[in-house]
């Protein structure tokens, strides 16, 4: 059994993270710190005991991980107080403010032999475990680009804003989701163009961003902009031999915003008509158009795989080097757009 402890009850430990948690038989949800309890709005659980002093949670010998769901302004202070006081750690994204603050909580770390991983649920989307099989089959042919897009038409977000902070980013909030996915599955990129924008003018938060990571032949673009009225693609990859197309996003979010949670059978499951479309040629240059039945997504799978590095050694997934490199790829990206 995993033990486990939330710093934070707003919305990403409710939302994103307790509903696979509470799913897991071999994982124990002990404590939660509420850090400011008259702004509690999430229902309570009853097996889980909820408290106003943080010492609770840091000094319970029972609690082997604690989980930092605040905002990222506060992780490094909490991810090392956790770690000082002999805890495992997972920490939300984006991981720290700085390359700088990770560099050290990963020291802090290995210092005292212990786990400290940042929450990349993302690389358990359902569009992306898809795209990641149509590659694998080999039906594309050598693979040449791909192009992923995270888009919004939420023009009211940076209208709002005033002035430039570089931590409250569109890059910062959400590029640490797609320039991990293209971390983990392709690796290092040997050079990056960015392209990363103020629409509304300077002096306002980046609202678009478009970077190009190239692997000798391949490219991969990752491009996000909250002014789409009608979103591009969630996935194209061009191969030597074919396209592939997921036009839809992992449902997974879209359900747990209606609080349709993970114990319904049919929970984040795509249906047929937001499958992808496969287009190929073949080894008789037979010409294909078929549908993918997409993969199922399961944020969860991120606590199944630090279950695994706690209690029985395995080597993490989320590798420390891959988040730093994240670290590096969004602080350069906020450079070209002050």
């Amino acid at each position: 059994m995993l033990t486990i402890g939330y710093i934070g009850n707003g919305k990403s430990t409710n939302r994103y993270h307790l509903p696979f948690v509470l799913q897991r038989e071999n994982i124990k949800v002990k404590t939660i710190y509420r850090r400011n309890p008259s702004n509690d709005a999430w229902k309570k659980h009853d097996q889980i005991y909820y408290s106003s002093n943080l010492n609770e949670l840091l000094t319970d010998p029972e609690i082997q991980l604690i989980v930092v769901c605040t905002t990222h302004s506060s992780h490094y202070e909490y991810a090392k107080m956790a770690l000082n006081h002999n805890k495992h750690v997972l920490v939300e994204k984006p991981f720290m403010m700085t390359s700088e603050e990770a560099e050290e909580i990963y020291a802090l770390a290995r210092e005292k032999g212990l786990i400290v991983q940042c929450y990349q649920n993302r690389r358990f989307d359902s569009d992306f475990l898809t795209t990641q099989k149509v590659i694998d089959s080999g039906k594309l042919g050598e693979v040449l680009e791909v192009e992923m897009h995270y888009d919004y038409f939420r023009p009211e977000v940076p209208e709002s804003s005033r002035d430039f902070q570089y931590y409250n980013s569109f890059l910062y909030g959400h590029g640490c989701h797609t320039i991990d996915q293209a971390i983990s599955y392709f690796g290092k990129p040997k050079k990056i163009h960015y392209d990363v924008r103020q629409l509304l003018g300077s002096g306002r938060m980046n609202d678009y961003f478009d970077l190009d990571l190239y692997y000798d032949t391949l490219k991969v673009s990752i491009k996000s902009s909250y002014f789409r009225l009608k979103e591009r693609p969630s996935f194209v990859v061009y191969g030597k031999r074919g396209v592939f197309v997921k036009h839809t996003k992992d449902r997974q979010e879209e359900h747990l915003k209606l609080f349709y949670m993970p114990d319904q059978p049919d929970f984040g499951i795509d249906l047929p008509e937001h499958y992808g479309t496969l287009t190929y040629l073949d080894e008789n240059d037979q010409y294909h158009e078929e549908k993918v039945v997409s993969e199922r997504g399961d944020y969860g799978r991120v606590y199944d795989q630090l279950y695994e590095v706690i209690i029985n050694g395995a080597d993490k997934q989320v590798k420390d080097e891959e988040t730093m490199l994240q670290m590096h790829i969004l602080e350069k990206g906020m450079e070209e757009c002050k």
